[in-house]
């Protein structure tokens, strides 16, 4: 049996400043790093035989602070990373709003027709996500693989494990950074197990 610990890399700066990121990228926060290694506690007792993560900088340091020492392979691969933004990486969602305002409504509210003028669509990110995982199940029969990825990425992927239609994409759990989502892989079957589990993040256990 073969077990996927999914993530989404830990709070960053411009998450703080609500400001889209996409294939661009800006440095984890205080709270980012500290989520991450809570998250890496956690994981402490599990072996894990490998970590698979974006190739983005806030990701793969997310990767590092969860290994610790730990002497775990970890790849890297670009299909893990975020949604391609075009036009609108680095900038904040109220700039956006101001000169691209019925495709961020489709964004955020219509998903499945959304068409950006430069980037990807939900359903390009969510073809190379699941090949991406594919490619992990064929190279692991079993053990526990943790992949550190991006929201919209675990959102496009858990909806099409749910085979959930893509306006569906935004339902909830809410997907904080460094929180879990498990897919167990078994006989060819995924089952998703988990979605969102941020138990480990302070302030989400006191809401």
């Amino acid at each position: 049996m073969l077990t996927l610990y999914v993530t989404r890399h830990g709070e960053t700066e411009w998450n703080m400043e609500k400001r889209l990121q996409g294939w661009n990228d800006s440095p984890l926060t205080k709270k980012g790093r500290e989520d991450a290694l809570r998250l890496g506690k956690r994981m402490e007792k599990i072996d894990l035989t490998a970590i698979y993560t974006s190739t983005s900088g806030r990701a793969l340091e997310t990767a590092k602070l969860i290994r610790g020492e730990r002497l775990i392979p970890m790849y890297e691969d670009e299909r893990w990373r975020e949604i391609h933004l075009g036009d609108w990486e680095g900038k904040t969602h109220e700039e956006i709003q101001q000169f691209d305002a019925l495709r961020f409504h489709h964004f955020w509210n219509e998903p499945h027709v959304y068409q950006p003028a430069r980037g990807e669509a939900f359903s390009d990110v969510q073809q190379r996500a699941f090949a991406a995982l594919e490619s992990i199940i064929e190279r692991h029969a079993s053990g526990d693989i943790l992949i550190v990825t991006h929201a919209v990425v675990l959102k496009a992927l858990t909806t099409l494990l749910k085979n959930a239609p893509l306006e569906r994409l935004w339902d909830p759990p809410y997907i904080y950074g460094t929180s879990v989502t498990t897919i167990q892989v078994e006989n060819g079957a995924m089952i998703l197990l988990s979605e969102g589990d941020a138990s480990h993040i302070e302030e989400v256990k006191h809401v």
